[in-house]
């Protein structure tokens, strides 16, 4: 059977980077068919190997959900000797990612001018916290930090809570989808220019952008967001999480013709009237919502999913990941892959896939997250080194 044709068939990267951001970006190159080496320390490799983890075996599910398909070659990237390999590798390389400390991998003999001199044409992606350049370069940073300082936790919480965190690495996830679009616009320009690139990705310029309604609000008005707890940024009191009488709904009743029927299916249509514009609304927000609240939370959760999907107001459940993880239509887009155990071969292990569905050249999992160095001597002895050689390495802990 002939091997699909992809996007980034053909593609190598070269893979420095470590924990979330950055290995998140290059794997979802790895699904549209870039080959990708991840360079890792010898000694514990990637961080997130042990991260929320109760296991010692460097295969922590955070490292399996970032890696899918990729190589590991360990090296020592403070070892002189090491400058060799590297250099054979970008050779052959067409990206380059990196996810350092700004200037560090400078001063380890790998920065963007260095690998430059020997692939004119590298696409050369560099993530950060606060980018390459610029007052806060040399900061370190990580997705909690960027929440906080970005503004982006001072617009998500309850007056009663204060400020909080997205539940999930907002910044980091939304950055490394960020940073795969952004190399995939720079290997398009080489193609049409036969150009490389630098590429300077940061994870405060992210969140800025994953916020840009807001920022801009407050930009063209001077009025300072406020915490809405589950409320909608619009701050319009019927689109709103609500407690039934089991559970919670979101409901998101936005247009006049949902409102209307939001309060004519809670018994209030003669109340239309006292709420039948936004700026109404707005003026009478807690009063509305003090009307509504106790309305839905005298029914179950079902009743109100299948009383206000018949009459065309958008509602859903508040699901936990048990439930979200058994929903019919992610089975339906294949969202989740199971793949064989990287020690058990009686076991298999379910991971999330790449963010989208094509057709052809769908994104595709080529293979299990690798074990720490598992293909260290395959990647040397393609790059023309002995086993002697390879063996000299490892005795000094090289590799």
């Amino acid at each position: 059977m002939t091997k699909q044709q992809q996007a980034f068939s053909g593609v190598r990267i070269l893979d420095f980077s470590q924990v979330l951001a950055g290995p998140f970006a290059t794997q979802q190159l790895a699904q549209l068919g870039a080959e990708v080496i991840k360079i890792e320390q010898p000694v514990g490799g990637d961080m997130t190997r042990g991260l929320m983890s109760s296991t010692s075996d460097g295969m922590a599910p955070s490292f399996l959900a970032a890696n899918l398909g990729k190589r590991s070659l360990t090296l020592d990237l403070k070892d002189p000797e090491s400058k060799a390999i590297v250099h054979k590798l970008v050779a052959q390389a067409d990206v380059v990612v990196e996810n350092f400390k700004p200037g560090t991998i400078e001063r380890l003999g790998y920065g963007f001018e260095a690998l430059r001199a020997i692939k004119p044409d590298l696409i050369y992606a560099s993530i950060s916290g606060f980018g390459q350049t610029g007052p806060r370069a040399g900061l370190p940073a990580f997705d909690g930090a960027i929440q906080a300082y970005s503004g982006m936790m001072s617009i998500s919480g309850h007056e009663e809570t204060g400020p909080v965190r997205s539940g999930y690495f907002s910044v980091d996830m939304s950055t490394a989808l960020n940073a795969a679009f952004a190399i995939s616009a720079a290997l398009l320009r080489r193609a049409n220019t036969g150009e490389g690139q630098r590429v300077d990705v940061s994870m405060l310029d992210t969140a800025m952008f994953m916020q840009a309604p807001q920022m801009t609000g407050y930009l063209v008005t001077g009025n300072v967001p406020e915490l809405n707890g589950n409320a909608s940024p619009t701050k319009q009191p019927t689109s709103n999480v609500f407690a039934s009488s089991n559970g919670y709904v979101q409901i998101i009743a936005m247009k006049e013709t949902q409102v209307q029927a939001l309060l004519t299916e809670l018994g209030m249509a003669e109340r239309y009237a006292d709420y039948d514009d936004p700026g109404k609304r707005l003026s009478k927000r807690q009063e509305l919502n003090d009307l509504v609240a106790p309305l839905i939370g005298a029914q179950t959760t079902e009743h109100w999913l299948s009383a206000l999907d018949a009459i065309g107001v958008p509602v859903s459940a508040i699901q936990d990941f048990p439930t979200i993880a058994s929903e019919p239509q992610l089975d339906h887009r294949e969202v989740f892959v199971e793949l064989p155990h990287h020690s058990d071969e009686g076991r298999s292990v379910k991971v999330v896939r790449a963010s989208h569905v094509a057709e052809p050249g769908n994104p595709t999992i080529t293979g299990p997250s690798p074990t720490l160095g598992a293909h260290t001597d395959e990647i040397l002895r393609e790059l023309g080194y002995a086993e002697a050689d390879i063996e000299t390495m490892r005795s000094k802990g090289m590799i």
